[in-house]
């Protein structure tokens, strides 16, 4: 049987703050790459998210296209700036896009992510094969257990590089085959260390 004081505590320590991870501030240091020139891009920022709109990040095949326009790539690289005593990791990214592909055509999206200074790269890809015209979205989003932490007290960048390529295979040269990535979008987790 509880008494008055015991239950009383019970009641209190539900009440205790529990201690949450300091928001982040999130920087887009740069996007840049053959399919994003340096300053092409909209950059948003708020927290812990990230918004990124593309103009010129397309690739293509046909139709008089050159084996250059085959594969466009872009990297972001992220600052993330949290208290001492606390580590980051990218918790999430989705790329959006359109593709139009002939019949014997295929495309690719590879997100490619990883801590600056650091080999350990995680990688996701989106394949579309020809007939294909619609829109597409490519997600990365690891378990707690399998995000590339930041090592405690060190200051890493995290990046990502993104491509997107387009094969004509055996579809008819003469005509266009395209994808184009129109925006991507993500997110930081921050823990203690």
């Amino acid at each position: 049987m509880l008494t008055t004081a015991a239950a009383a505590l019970i009641a209190l320590s539900s009440l205790a703050p529990v201690e949450e991870a300091p928001a982040p501030v999130l920087e887009v240091v740069t996007v840049n790459g053959s399919g994003c020139p340096a300053g092409d891009a909209d950059v948003k920022t708020d927290g812990r998210t990230f918004t990124i709109g593309y103009h010129t990040f397309l690739a293509r095949a046909g139709s008089g296209s050159s084996p250059l326009d085959m594969r466009k790539n872009c990297q972001v690289n992220l600052r993330v700036n949290v208290p001492e005593g606390f580590t980051y990791g990218l918790a999430r990214t989705t790329y959006e896009g359109y593709a139009h592909l002939q019949d014997g055509a295929s495309g690719l999206n590879r997100v490619s992510t990883y801590l600056q200074g650091t080999s350990p790269t995680a990688t996701v890809n989106q394949a579309f094969s020809g007939p294909f015209s619609d829109s597409w979205q490519t997600h990365y989003r690891p378990g707690s257990n399998e995000i590339q932490w930041s090592p405690c007290g060190e200051r890493r960048n995290i990046n990502i590089n993104a491509e997107v390529r387009v094969t004509l295979g055996s579809a008819d040269p003469d005509r266009l085959n395209f994808a184009i990535v129109e925006s991507s979008r993500g997110a930081v987790r921050v823990k203690r260390c």
